[in-house]
C-alpha cells in the first residue's frame, strides 16, 4: 500500500457459476487491472488461483474468504510480510502415486520459485469429502473429518508454518453432465463450495492464511475445452497456484495499526472501494463494506445469484458498471479525487435544499 494507493475489496463469491471468476483463475487478468487501477488490491484465492497458472504482484494481497469477510468487518488486520512459511497439510485418502505428484510440485516451486516450504504433515485419518448443489445451483461441501483436519493444522502451526496448503482427496466422476458443462464453459465449479469449507475450518481456527488444492486424477483430453476451463488440464495438480499465493499472503493480526516490518497494517478502514458481482450483494464482506458506506462498484458478471442492489433497497448506494473495464475506471477516478457522477451524462443541476 502506497499513500497515494486506493485500497480495493474485489469479491468473485466461490461456487456461483460466474462467467468471470467462476472457473480456473479467469479473474486473474481482472485483478491484475484492478490492481493497476487502485495501487492495493484485497482479493482471495478463487479470483487468483489458476491452478498451474498464477501471477505474482506486491500490490495484490491474498486473503481467505473467511479472513476476508472478519478484515471488511473489522476484526481482523492485514500484515504484509517478505515471506510465509508454507505448510503442507496432505489428505491420508490420497493415493500413493498422487501424493508423489504432490510432493513434487512442492518441490518444484521450492527449486524453482524459491518458496520455503514446510513441513509436511498428512492428516490422521482420510477427510471423506462430499461434494453437493444447492437447489439453486451453488456448490457446497462437508467433511466426514473435520477434526482431523484441524489436528493436523494445529500440528502444522506447532511445528512453525506460518501458512498453511491443504490438499485433499476430491470424490470424481469424469463422465458426470456436471463436469462436461463446466468443462465446456457453462457450468458450475462442484469443488468450490467443499473447498471453502475446508479453507474456512482452518482460517477460523487458526487464523493464519489457508488456501487449499484438491487432489484429483488427470482428466482425458477434450478438444472442446473452454479456454476458462484449461488451466485446470495442464499438470497433475492444483497446488503449485495455491504455494504461490500463500508465499506472501498478509498474517491475519488484531488491528493496532502500528508499522511492520514491510509497512503499515492494512484495515477495514482504509477500504476505500469494493467490486463484486451486481448479483452477488449478499456477503458479509459487501454488506460490511455497505455498512461502513465504502463506495461499492456493481459489475455485470452473470451467475446464478440474484442478491441485486435494487432486492436489498440499495440502488441508490451502489455505482453500476457493465465491465471490470468500466470498474477499474471507477476506481481510477475515485483514486483521484474524480466524482463518478461527474463522468456520466446527462449532470443534473444541483439544487439548493429546503
Amino acid at each position: 500500500m502506497t499513500a497515494a494507493s486506493l485500497p480495493t475489496l474485489l469479491v468473485v463469491p466461490t461456487g456461483i457459476g460466474c462467467a468471470i471468476g467462476g472457473f480456473a483463475g479467469d479473474a486473474l487478468p481482472t485483478a491484475r487491472l484492478l490492481a493497476a487501477a487502485s495501487g492495493c488490491l484485497v482479493t482471495h484465492p478463487n479470483v487468483m488461483n489458476g491452478a498451474a497458472l498464477y501471477w505474482s504482484d506486491p500490490r495484490i494481497h491474498y486473503v481467505e474468504g473467511y479472513a476476508l469477510d472478519r478484515f471488511a468487518a473489522g476484526d481482523w488486520a492485514l500484515q504484509p510480510v517478505r515471506q510465509q512459511r508454507i505448510g503442507l497439510l496432505l489428505d491420508a485418502g490420497i493415493e500413493p502415486e498422487l501424493r508423489q505428484r504432490h510432493l513434487q510440485v512442492a518441490d518444484g516451486c521450492r527449486a524453482t520459485l524459491g518458496l520455503e516450504i514446510g513441513p509436511v504433515l498428512s492428516t490422521d485419518q482420510p477427510l471423506g469429502v462430499h461434494l453437493e448443489l444447492g437447489e439453486s445451483g451453488v456448490s457446497w461441501g462437508s467433511l466426514e473429518h473435520p477434526d482431523a483436519l484441524l489436528r493436523a493444522g494445529e500440528r502444522l502451526k506447532d511445528a512453525g508454518a506460518t501458512a498453511i496448503a491443504v490438499v485433499a482427496r476430491f470424490p470424481e466422476d469424469p463422465d458426470s453432465e456436471a463436469l462436461a458443462a463446466y468443462r465446456h464453459g457453462s457450468g458450475v465449479d462442484a469443488l468450490a463450495g467443499a473447498e471453502a469449507v475446508i479453507s474456512h475450518g482452518l482460517v477460523r481456527h487458526l487464523r493464519i492464511p489457508c488456501a487449499h488444492a484438491p487432489a484429483l486424477s488427470p482428466l482425458p483430453l477434450d478438444p472442446q475445452l473452454d479456454p476458462r476451463a484449461a488451466g485446470e488440464e495442464l499438470g497433475y495438480t492444483f497446488l503449485a497456484c495455491v504455494l504461490v499465493g500463500l508465499s506472501r499472503a498478509p498474517d491475519l493480526v488484531e488491528p493496532t495499526g502500528r508499522a511492520g516490518v514491510t509497512g503499515l497494517q492494512l484495515q477495514a478502514e482504509d477500504l476505500g472501494a469494493v467490486v463484486v458481482p451486481e448479483g452477488a450483494l449478499g456477503g458479509e464482506a459487501v454488506l460490511a463494506c455497505i455498512e461502513r458506506g465504502i463506495p461499492v462498484i456493481t459489475v455485470a458478471n452473470a451467475s446464478l445469484l440474484q442478491v441485486t442492489a435494487a432486492a436489498l433497497g440499495l440502488a441508490d448506494r451502489v455505482l453500476p458498471a457493465a465491465s471490470y473495464a468500466e470498474a477499474a475506471g471507477l476506481v481510477l477516478s475515485l483514486r483521484e479525487g474524480i466524482a463518478p457522477a461527474a463522468l456520466q451524462r446527462p449532470l443534473r443541476a444541483l439544487q439548493e435544499s429546503c
